[in-house]
C-alpha cells in the first residue's frame, strides 16, 4: 500500500478502507448503517443476498454488505475509472467469486443489468442531485420482493425553492412549507411509485430517512401498483395559520382551509402529487431496531424508535417555531407537548425529521391551543 493511500485509511463499522481520492461523506453513516442492518434482515429472511452498488466510490458499501451483511455477491460500479486502484485496493480481501467490479455510467450498468433480467435483492443508489435517470433501470434489475435504495440531494427542488425544477425531476410541483424536510422524503418515493406504477408494479416503503441534506428512501418492489389517491396526492398549507392537510385528486380546484377565515382571498398552496402514505414499515424497522441493539448499535437502535413511533402518523409535521409564532409564545417544550397532545386523546411523537417539531394527527389550531395550556 502506498503511503498516500495509507494516510487515507478509515474505520467504519467493521471494515478498514482507504479514500485517497474517493469521495466519502462520513455524515452518510447513518444511512450505511441503516441499510446493512434491513439487509442483514433480508439475508436471514430470504436464504439470499445480491447487491448491486450502483455508484460505489471508495467501496465501502460492498465491503459492509459483504463482511456485515452476509451478502452472496455484489456487483460494485464505479463511474470514474480513475478510482480503479484504491476500489480494487480496498476490495482486494472480498473473495474474488462474490465481487464483481465494472467502471461505467451508472445508468449504462443499470440497463446492462435489467437487460440481463438477474434480478437483484438490493440495489444501492446513492447519487448526488437528482435520482430521476436511475430510477427506471433499477426498477427494471430488481427482482420482485427485493429493496431498491433512492436518494436526492436536490435539496432547492424538494424544498419549494426551485418548483420547476421539481417538475421536471419529481413530476410534482414542490412548494415552500415547514415540513420540507418530510416533503422532500414523499417527492422521492412517490417518484419510485410513479415509475414502478408504469410498468405495472409497486413500491412499499421499508424506512425512509433524512440526514440534513440527503434524503434517502428505502422501498420494496411489489407486484401490484400501489399508486392510489390515497396513497398518491398533495400536501396544503395556509401560510395565514399554519394549518396542514392532504389533498386527494377529487380534491382539487376546491381547496380551502377549515381553520382560517382568509381562505377566500388567501387560499392554501398546494405542493405534490407526492406519497402520502405510511414513511415507513413499522415491523421492519421494529425488527431493524432490535438486530441494531444485539449488534450494540446504540444511537441507530434510538433512531429507528423514533421512526417506528413516527411511521403511521399524517404526512407533515409541526415545527415548534410555527407553534410559537402562532401562538404569539416562546418555542414550547416538545415533551411537555407531545404529553398535552396526548393526554387529549390525539396520537403525537417526535420526528427524527426535524428535532424541533412534532408529527401529531391533532389539527395545527388545536395543537397551538393545547401548548398554551402547557406553557410555563
Amino acid at each position: 500500500m502506498t503511503s498516500a493511500f495509507a494516510s487515507h485509511r478509515v474505520q467504519e463499522g467493521k471494515v478498514r478502507f482507504s479514500t485517497a481520492g474517493a469521495f466519502y461523506r462520513p455524515k452518510s453513516r447513518i444511512a450505511r448503517d441503516l441499510a446493512i442492518l434491513v439487509a442483514h434482515l433480508y439475508r436471514r429472511d430470504n436464504g439470499q443476498l445480491r447487491i448491486f452498488d450502483a455508484m460505489t466510490g471508495c467501496g465501502v458499501r460492498p465491503l459492509r454488505y459483504v463482511l456485515e451483511a452476509g451478502a452472496d455477491w455484489v456487483w460494485a460500479n464505479e463511474g470514474n475509472p480513475d478510482l480503479a486502484e484504491i476500489l480494487e485496493l480496498n476490495l482486494r480481501s472480498l473473495p474474488p467469486e462474490r465481487l464483481h467490479i465494472t467502471y461505467q455510467n451508472a445508468r449504462t450498468a443499470l440497463q446492462i443489468a435489467a437487460q440481463q433480467r438477474d434480478g437483484y435483492d438490493l440495489i444501492d443508489i446513492d447519487n448526488f442531485g437528482s435520482p430521476a435517470a436511475f430510477i427506471h433501470p433499477a426498477i427494471g434489475a430488481t427482482r420482485l420482493g427485493g429493496l431498491l435504495y433512492i436518494t436526492s440531494t436536490d435539496g432547492r427542488s424538494t424544498g419549494g425553492r426551485a418548483p420547476g425544477s421539481s417538475l421536471r425531476i419529481f413530476g410534482a410541483y414542490a412548494r415552500s412549507h415547514p415540513a420540507v424536510h418530510e416533503q422532500g422524503l414523499r417527492l422521492l418515493i412517490g417518484s419510485a411509485a410513479q415509475v414502478a406504477a408504469s410498468v405495472d408494479l409497486g413500491i412499499e416503503p421499508v424506512f425512509s430517512l433524512f440526514t440534513g441534506q440527503v434524503h434517502r428512501a428505502m422501498v420494496r418492489l411489489v407486484k401490484q401498483p400501489t399508486l392510489a389517491p390515497n396513497t398518491y396526492g398533495f400536501i396544503a398549507y395556509c401560510h395565514r395559520c399554519g394549518y396542514f392537510q392532504t389533498v386527494q385528486w377529487r380534491q382539487l380546484g376546491r381547496i380551502d382551509c377549515p381553520d382560517c377565515s382568509h381562505s377566500a382571498a388567501h387560499p392554501p398552496v398546494v405542493s405534490g402529487p407526492m406519497w402520502l402514505g405510511p414513511l415507513h414499515d413499522p415491523l421492519t424497522v421494529n425488527a431493524m431496531g432490535t438486530l441494531a441493539d444485539q449488534w450494540g448499535w446504540i444511537d441507530q437502535a434510538k433512531l429507528l424508535t423514533i421512526m417506528a413511533r413516527e411511521a403511521d402518523l399524517p404526512p407533515y409535521y409541526y415545527s415548534l417555531g410555527a407553534v410559537g409564532h402562532f401562538g404569539n409564545m416562546d418555542i414550547p417544550n416538545r415533551e411537555r407537548l407531545i404529553a398535552a397532545l396526548q393526554e387529549q386523546g390525539y396520537r403525537a411523537a417526535m420526528t427524527h425529521l426535524d428535532h424541533q417539531a412534532v408529527k401529531t394527527d391533532a389539527g395545527f389550531g388545536d395543537c397551538v391551543a393545547i401548548a398554551k395550556t402547557c406553557h410555563p
